[in-house]
């Protein structure tokens, strides 16, 4: 992709972005580090082309295999509570899906290893980390709900589908200290969670409601 399709045009300029980032903080996110990758992030290559002139709406939008593109303000506001304590390194994302959340996250903590049942979105979301010249995330093609054990723990766990209950996997991946942000639930009732664990053992705080597509067992090809 050229600088030209990276900045944007029309409906995916600038201007457009900066209203985005305006709603951003009208609907309450604070995190100014935050706010500035998402401003400077072309989502428009994250959709389909018929798509991009609705690329910086506040809205999720498809992007085929029964997926959907996050909202910006829930991309927002889970990397901000993921991020709320200070700096991670570890990340692990559960549903790579487009590659967008990865490439917010990737721009905001040391390494992420992202997760994705469906291979042709991840072969997709591989290329766009590539054009963005994102280096610092690992993929996977697996079952999401199991994690990634062999590169666990992590000090931030961040979830993209919902699971009905929070995986053990999930919990027992996360390091001390760590962060677990996850919609959780099923039949329309979600609940954004922030799970933290300590040496004390594991605390769980109902943040909002939300609507994720359900997180499913096993991997497709």
């Amino acid at each position: 992709m050229s600088d030209v399709d990276l900045r944007g045009i029309g409906m995916t300029s600038q201007r457009t972005r900066d209203r985005l980032i305006q709603r951003l903080r009208d609907e309450g996110i604070e995190n100014a580090a935050v706010l500035d990758v998402i401003r400077n992030i072309p989502r428009h290559i994250f959709v389909d082309e018929a798509l991009s002139h609705r690329a910086y709406e506040d809205t999720a939008l498809p992007i085929g295999q029964g997926q959907t593109l996050s909202q910006p303000y829930i991309v927002a506001r889970m990397t901000e509570l993921l991020l709320a304590e200070g700096p991670r390194h570890r990340v692990l994302e559960i549903g790579t899906g487009s590659g967008y959340q990865t490439a917010v996250l990737a721009q905001m903590v040391d390494q992420v290893f992202s997760v994705e049942r469906i291979r042709p979105l991840q072969d997709k979301a591989r290329q766009r980390l590539r054009t963005l010249k994102l280096q610092n995330v690992q993929l996977k093609h697996a079952d999401g709900g199991m994690g990634w054990p062999e590169q666990g723990p992590f000090d931030g766990i961040l979830v993209t589908a919902a699971p009905e209950s929070i995986p053990a996997e999930l919990i027992e991946q996360l390091s001390i200290g760590g962060r677990l942000v996850i919609p959780v639930g099923g039949g329309g009732q979600q609940q954004l969670k922030l799970i933290q664990k300590t040496e004390e053992g594991i605390s769980s705080e109902t943040i909002e409601a939300v609507r994720f597509v359900p997180l499913l067992a096993g991997a497709i090809r």
